[in-house]
């Protein structure tokens, strides 16, 4: 077990010296620890996407030497060419772990998101089985462990998926804490000295305290895991850079190659070749690629239980993982005045009705948000997850759900707090997860609360994100359209929706929702056309009318998702907004990006105020006569 310990600390210390980058101190530090994890996974290589494969999450990943060692060392698509590559331009082995290398399960990084998402992948697993489980057959039966540092517990993410794993009693969650009392800027309890064990004691784990050296202690803690049943912390005190010589036990080995000269003695002490770099012993590999032939095995077994499934569960398993969405009866809103969000909860019940994998919840606010998916239960036995006041974790296992392989998840809040979430958005979006985000009450709309719940820059953010589509619809029917698009997308979608009732539109002269935005109203040579999204758009329709009637040509572009306009190409573009005519972008909120389109911008330059909301809108500018005028000045 020691030599298979210190091949991964000297893979992992070798990586990171040829790279001149990287962080040795946590990989040589849980080597330990990985040599035994390593021989308890049920996991095949040969299949990283087997759906009933225990889940291995590093929320540290700094440590994602280890990781790659791992990944090499066990058998995946990752070879000693990569593990050379570590942290090189288009390699395998990036800086930090990413989805796009083999045996990934999450991309992680930003401290404690692992955590959460690693309550998120048992909670799918709970959920998941409780669907299709039997007496007669278990579809899914797995662990999901999660290797976390110290930074990661003292992220607040981490209380909150913690306390919500211990309140639905996850037995099948085993965090594995790699207690070295070292953070960047030295030893830990300048900044944190708190009872770890009566914490998660108190949030419903069973704790045990272990040497993070000792391989007995190790097995032992490890095995225990099955007899659980609630969630289980293993807190493993442990040595940062354990073997780096005069660096061991140092926070200077925490992100910083440790030297050639260092290296080679190091080595040399635990009995390796000091000049042999990247080596693996036949012996080694022999016996950690074991876990290709007892993964194959493993999963043949599956397949084999499989057979038991009634022909109800094996066709809720088909569904599950190949969810259809041209099965959903969306609502028609034709004619009708309705608030977005109440359009939006709607078509989140056509969706669950015939989908079985469309879930979700919000962070305590499906009264407000319209989120409750009727008739459909509470999690764990249904489709409802109550989040609690839990943004920032709710987005992280919602990324987690959405990466389990059988779920579509939805994750709802007030917009003005979709800035607690937002790192698990933007991981969402780097991972090109099919994850919606519900965000209500989008504007100073919301009125009375005042402006510290009215979203200004949110909006804007939200839009300059890679990879995700925030749309911002502006009826009911629109609302539907922006949905068909998102639910065809290979990423994150937002739903940004009023809470006040918005008029129903006319339909496109030109154009679908499918570009991003589209003409409602086209004047021959237009002088000026004004462009909005949301409750916006049919102000600038009743702006349109006083324009027309002093003989101003006007047309009015709708923009419900500014993300894929700007994906079009010029051609449209210039169908849309004529060449010769002025463009005006009209939104309530900061909406600097339509500079991209618009010659001026009527937007918000301040917070809002506590008010009326229709007086709120009037206070700011925001009427049909304002807006005419703004357009006029535009004109001159």
């Amino acid at each position: 077990m020691q030599r298979i310990s210190n091949t991964i600390k000297f893979l992992s210390a070798d990586m990171i010296q040829k790279a001149n980058s990287g962080h040795p101190g946590a990989p040589m530090g849980l080597s330990d620890i990985m040599s035994v994890l390593m021989k308890k996974l049920k996991h095949n290589p040969k299949n990283p996407s087997w759906l009933n494969r225990d889940r291995l999450v590093f929320s540290g990943g700094h440590a994602s030497a280890l990781v790659y060692s791992y990944l090499y060392l066990s058998g995946y698509d990752v070879s000693l060419e990569d593990l050379k590559n570590f942290r090189q331009l288009h390699s395998k082995t990036p800086g930090h772990p990413e989805i796009t290398t083999s045996g990934v399960e999450i991309a992680t990084g930003p401290l404690g998101q692992g955590v959460a998402n690693a309550v998120g992948f048992a909670m799918a697993a709970k959920y998941g089985a409780n669907l299709l489980n039997s007496d007669e057959c278990k579809v899914i039966d797995h662990k999901i462990y999660c290797l976390c540092g110290d930074g990661d517990l003292q992220e607040g993410i981490s209380y909150e998926a913690c306390s919500l794993a211990g309140r639905h009693q996850l037995d099948n969650l085993v965090i594995i804490y790699d207690s070295n009392a070292i953070t960047i800027e030295g030893d830990a309890t300048i900044a944190w000295d708190e009872d770890v064990k009566a914490r998660f004691e108190a949030q419903g784990f069973e704790v045990a305290r272990i040497n993070g050296h000792n391989f007995d202690e190790i097995e032992f803690a490890l095995n225990e895991a099955k007899n659980k049943k609630k969630p289980y912390l293993i807190i493993a005190n442990t040595t940062i850079a354990k073997g780096a010589m005069e660096l061991e036990g140092s926070h200077n080995a925490h992100g910083a190659p440790l030297g050639e000269e260092l290296i080679a003695r190091a080595k040399e002490a635990a009995g390796f070749d000091k000049d042999a770099k990247f080596s693996v012993a036949e012996d080694v590999l022999f016996e950690t690629r074991s876990a290709v032939e007892k993964g194959d095995l493993a999963e043949a077994l599956w397949k084999k239980e499989l057979e038991k499934l009634s022909d109800e569960k094996r066709e809720l398993l088909e569904n599950l993982l190949n969810p259809d969405f041209s099965k959903v009866e969306f609502p028609d809103f034709s004619g009708q005045k309705v608030a977005t969000r109440d359009s939006n909860g709607k078509i989140l019940n056509a969706i669950s009705a015939v989908v079985p994998s469309f879930l979700g919840g919000s962070a305590d606010l499906a009264p407000s948000n319209k989120t409750e998916l009727k008739g459909a239960g509470d999690f764990p036995h249904g489709k409802n997850i109550h989040y609690g006041i839990r943004e920032h974790a709710m987005a992280a296992i919602g990324n987690a759900f959405a990466r389990y392989g059988l779920f579509v998840p939805f994750s709802a809040t007030f917009f003005i707090f979709s800035d607690y979430l937002k790192t698990g958005a933007r991981l969402a979006a780097l991972m090109s997860l099919k994850h919606f985000f519900v965000f209500t009450h989008d504007s100073i709309g919301v009125g009375e609360d005042g402006p510290t719940h009215e979203p200004i820059e949110q909006l804007s953010t939200f839009r300059a994100m890679p990879n995700f589509y925030t749309f911002r619809p502006a009826d009911g029917n629109e609302n539907v359209a922006s949905w068909k698009v998102a639910l065809s997308l290979n990423a994150p979608s937002a739903f940004v929706c009023s809470r006040q009732g918005l008029e129903p539109l006319p339909k496109a002269v030109f154009g679908d929702v499918k570009n991003g935005a589209y003409l409602i109203k086209k004047a021959q040579n237009p002088a000026i056309t004004l462009v909005a999204s949301g409750s916006e758009v049919s102000l600038c329709l009743k702006a349109a009318a006083i324009l027309e009637n002093e003989n101003i040509a006007t047309s009015v572009v709708s923009a419900p998702c500014f993300d894929i306009l700007c994906e079009q190409d010029k051609s449209y573009i210039e169908q849309i907004f004529a060449p010769s005519s002025k463009v005006l972008a009209v939104e309530a909120a900061s909406a600097l990006e339509w500079y991209k389109f618009a010659d001026e911008v009527f937007g918000m330059k301040s917070f809002g105020e506590s008010g009326n909301a229709n007086e709120l809108f009037i206070h700011f500018g925001f009427s049909d006569k304002n807006i005419a005028n703004e357009a006029k000045k535009l004109l001159k």
